[in-house]
């Protein structure tokens, strides 16, 4: 597809002509038919191309608006009121950063970044982002990070925020939390911000993924969102991060026009220029047309379409198309007679047609993002793009810093800038005509003022009509139910609790039948989420495929070639399942979507995200975090987990690492189960806590990371034992007694403590018969589903003690229940050995061995791997002895009589050694 908008751009100098090719053109159409039209085309622009005549390339337009003057729409607003209203947020914002950088040197904040883009929001706010206070979920906005300060400003002027609220931005501790967040975050201010952003292109691809969700919602008839549309901003820098444009390609495929990106081009990254020798506008405009986006370049003000009309020459837009920015830049910062001399100087057809103009006149000749009446066309052209099936993206020109004056605007520093001379906000002040509002006496004082219209003013009524008429105000977060979701029926868990017999599976496998019961469940089936990144079948769940089908939003339109198998694939636009294909980012982000329904739609959905356990935390750790800030919901089912139960595959896929990581997020609940009965009573309890109905956000906002086993053995059934579920759920409990060694062994027996997790469990029950067999020790087994648990009870435990000291000594949780544990402690975890260290400190003055997968994945059987890593039945009976001898209850020869035993080799290399 060709598209080129220029021709509306340029006056026509010999209309004649032009109609006779157009006339040409219709007569080939008519009589060859359009191959033809399409082959002569073709041969025309090669000889254009022989002839060094420039043609833009199929995906990009000469470098001028989109919407020529003629197509703009009429304006309803009020531009003076609205100007006014953006000069009095502008000076609140960068009073803001200016007066927190002042009561505490360094504390940051960005001052330019909303400068650039006032205008972009202000649009939006007052002719376009629906709210919520109608009850329903209004328009989903996605703001840039670093304009933080503008929003924060806007909602002082409509009274949500008092000069105190702005007086502690960045400064969140004390005042019952109620500091402003440096950037928008749900975790910190549940009641304000919506959506975490800020750099590493989470914002564009969360949202990307949130416009789909909100299709997937309204295909599956769980909710209407034909109403609300997504709107994500992001910085013409930021889209050098891969998660920003990666997945531009699937908006486009599953027709999301619903989606809108607002790009602020100012041209400047944080050090400099964003394409210095190019132009990131052209850039992005080509990466968009050719992913099928709707495209909408908002470049020059509207002081620039006089000077575009006269161009009978095409010689404005050639200088427009062949300037780098790296140039516009500099015309920013200089004087008009800079840009006289080198933009319109070298051509006298150009310095002709701006002689009539001032250099100051030169100097002020706006950029398009900086027109109300520009931006207006450009979003309104965007809303009514409904229905076209392409996501839009306007790409608006601006000036970072622009208002705030010279030692500001276009500066490659400016980007660092947190303070302003006295001079300097006198200047911004002159700059936004607030000589009334701002007195000079008021800025003579080391502490300036901020300023809010009274609520009778035109400013305020006009502000806040046009919110009322939108919804309300903007940014809100709230968690009212709209669509409530009721708990599983308790027998949807029955077919867990019994255990396997004498089948031998995973607990992946058990794991997928669970979803399927869950999925099939009256009260809450249709609210389960699965997200599956194109492993569906390595997981045993392609059984799903047909039963609950797959999401595709415009159906199955071919046959599968498995069609006649019972596990076909089934795509359907009702489908259950979000296959997402070879992306753990896309995954995670529309996990994110579901996992915040509740409170983006009021609408609680249950996502279960299964993955390759290695592709978890470690590839998609922003996004995890993410998650957290955003108070996402769910489970995150690590499958194939472990270092060594993944045979063959090697050092880039075996995972002992991910529950390392997910220690370091407060908010995630990790476990490592080793029987199905475990997973099933973590998932119910997990279900419960986060749409059981608690009104405790620090309870309820909390997401779940469990990790499966490909490894099959045979699964036992859950203990017939009073609160067995609670201490699964806690981390910890009593898997099984020592063994019986027989009459009379019992006075001479040695006895010990074993504590496994995952599919450690297998060479911890094999080490037990080992040592009851050939050494005469009794080993009791732990199932230990949660060292994270234990450790935050145990860290809360110190602190109280610490805090209290004269108080009665609490005891952690884990030190109570280990404390009838009989002998030495020894741990054994497919994953490093640090996960079991995590209980460590809580167990003072006992023997505490730990065996894990500390190094890095190699290729090799099961039995093999274990051996390497140590983590085998011989190496748990040696740790156990090793820990005997160490309390001196054996001899130290007994350990080197076992080392001999399971040929190991004592003096092998380090596993952690590569």
């Amino acid at each position: 597809m060709i598209f080129d908008g220029h021709v509306h751009q340029l006056p026509d100098i010999d209309p004649t002509e032009t109609q006779e090719w157009l006339d040409s053109l219709d007569a080939v159409v008519d009589t060859h038919g359009k191959t033809r039209a399409r082959y002569l085309l073709s041969r025309l622009m090669q000889r254009a191309n022989e002839s060094q005549v420039s043609f833009p390339a199929t995906v990009s337009t000469p470098y001028v608006n989109t919407i020529p003057r003629e197509e703009e729409p009429w304006f309803p607003g009020d531009e003076h009121i609205e100007r006014r209203i953006r000069a009095f947020i502008r000076w609140n914002a960068a009073m803001m950063v200016v007066k927190a950088n002042k009561a505490a040197d360094g504390i940051g904040g960005h001052l330019s970044t909303f400068a650039s883009s006032a205008a972009l929001y202000e649009i939006g706010f007052n002719h376009f982002f629906r709210g919520k206070d109608d009850g329903t979920p209004g328009d989903h906005v996605y703001f840039q990070g670093h304009a933080a300060p503008g929003v924060y400003a806007r909602a002082f002027l409509e009274g949500r925020l008092e000069a105190d609220d702005l007086d502690h931005f960045r400064r969140e501790i004390g005042r019952d939390g109620k500091g402003l967040s440096s950037y928008p975050h749900p975790r910190l201010m549940p009641d304000f911000w919506e959506f975490p952003t800020v750099s590493m292109g989470l914002g564009p691809i969360t949202s990307l993924y949130h416009a789909r969700f909100n299709r997937y919602l309204h295909n599956r008839q769980i909710d209407d969102t034909s109403g609300s549309r997504v709107w994500a901003f992001l910085g013409d820098g930021e889209c050098d991060e891969p998660e920003t444009l990666g997945a531009i390609s699937l908006a486009a495929r599953e027709q999301l026009d619903n989606l809108v990106f607002v790009v602020n081009c100012n041209l400047q990254r944080l050090d400099g220029p964003v394409r210095g020798n190019g132009k990131i506008i052209q850039e992005l405009e080509a990466v968009f047309r050719g992913a099928g986006w709707n495209v909408i370049k908002v470049i020059w003000g509207s002081k620039w379409d006089e000077l575009l009309a006269q161009d009978k020459d095409g010689v404005l837009l050639n200088k427009m198309n062949n300037t780098v920015d790296g140039e516009f830049q500099r015309y920013a910062v200089e004087d008009g007679g800079y840009a006289r001399d080198n933009f319109f100087g070298p051509d006298e057809r150009l310095r002709q047609m701006v002689s009539h103009l001032s250099d100051d006149d030169l100097r002020h000749l706006p950029r398009g993002g900086h027109d109300y009446r520009k931006l207006y066309a450009a979003y309104k052209a965007a809303t009514e793009n409904l229905g076209s099936g392409r996501p839009t993206v306007i790409l608006c020109k601006t000036v970072k810093g622009w208002t705030l004056g010279p030692g500001f605007e276009g500066r490659n520093s400016t980007h660092q800038i947190k303070k302003m001379t006295k001079q300097q906000i006198v200047d911004l002040r002159d700059r936004l005509y607030l000589h009334d509002e701002i007195p000079a006496d008021s800025i003579e004082a080391d502490n300036p003022p901020y300023f809010k219209p009274a609520i009778d003013s035109i400013e305020y009524q006009y502000m806040m009509e046009r919110r009322k008429a939108l919804d309300g105000s903007l940014p809100k977060r709230t968690t009212t139910v709209r669509r409530a979701m009721s708990l599983p029926d308790p027998a949807t868990y029955a077919e867990m609790w019994g255990g396997s017999g004498n089948q031998e599976v995973s607990t992946t496998m058990g794991f997928t039948r669970l979803l399927r019961s869950l999925a099939r469940d009256e009260q809450m089936g249709k609210r389960v989420v699965p997200i599956i990144p194109d492993e569906a079948r390595t997981f045993g769940m392609d059984s799903l495929f047909r039963e609950i089908g797959i999401y595709a939003s415009q159906g199955q339109k071919y046959q599968p070639v498995d069609h006649d198998l019972l596990l076909s694939y089934s795509e359907s636009a009702q489908g259950q399942i979000l296959e997402e294909g070879i992306t753990e980012a896309g995954s995670m982000s529309s996990f994110i979507a579901a996992g915040t329904s509740y409170a983006t739609r009021g609408v609680p959905m249950v996502p279960f995200y299964t993955f390759y356990s290695m592709f978890g935390f470690q590839r998609v750790g922003d996004l995890i975090w993410q998650a957290a800030d955003i108070r996402a919901r769910g489970f995150l089912m690590a499958a194939t987990a472990g270092r060594t139960t993944l045979m063959g595959e090697g050092l880039q896929h075996q995972d002992g690492h991910s529950l390392v990581l997910a220690s370091t997020v407060p908010c995630v609940q990790a476990y490592d189960p080793a029987f199905a009965y475990e997973v099933a009573a973590i998932v119910e309890a997990g279900i419960e806590r986060m749409y059981g109905g608690s009104t405790d956000a620090n309870w309820t906002d909390v997401f779940y990371y469990i990790t499966l086993y490909n490894e099959n053995h045979e699964m036992p059934a859950l203990p017939e034992v009073d609160g067995i579920k609670d201490a699964i759920v806690e981390g910890i409990y009593r898997f099984a007694d020592a063994p019986d060694l027989g009459e009379g062994a019992e006075d001479s027996a040695k006895r010990a403590t074993i504590l496994f997790s995952g599919s450690a469990n297998l060479a911890a029950r094999h080490a037990v018969d080992e040592l009851a067999e050939h050494f005469g020790v009794a080993a009791e087994l732990w199932s230990v589903t949660s060292y994270k648990a234990l450790r935050e009870e145990g860290l809360e435990a110190e602190r109280e003690n610490r805090l209290h000291p004269s108080r009665d000594r609490r005891v952690p949780r884990v030190a109570q229940i280990l404390d009838g544990a009989p002998g030495p402690i020894t741990a054994v975890s497919d994953f490093m050995a640090v996960v079991p260290d995590q209980i460590r400190q809580f167990l003072p003055g006992r023997t505490f061995t730990t065996l894990g997968t500390d190094g890095m994945g190699r290729s090799d059987t099961r039995e093999a791997l274990r051996r390497h890593f140590e983590i085998d039945t011989g190496n748990v009976v040696v740790g156990v002895l090793y820990g005997l001898a160490q309390d001196g209850l054996i001899e130290a020869s007994v350990v080197d009589d076992a080392i001999a035993r399971y040929d190991i080799d004592p003096d092998a290399v380090n596993p952690y050694i590569v």
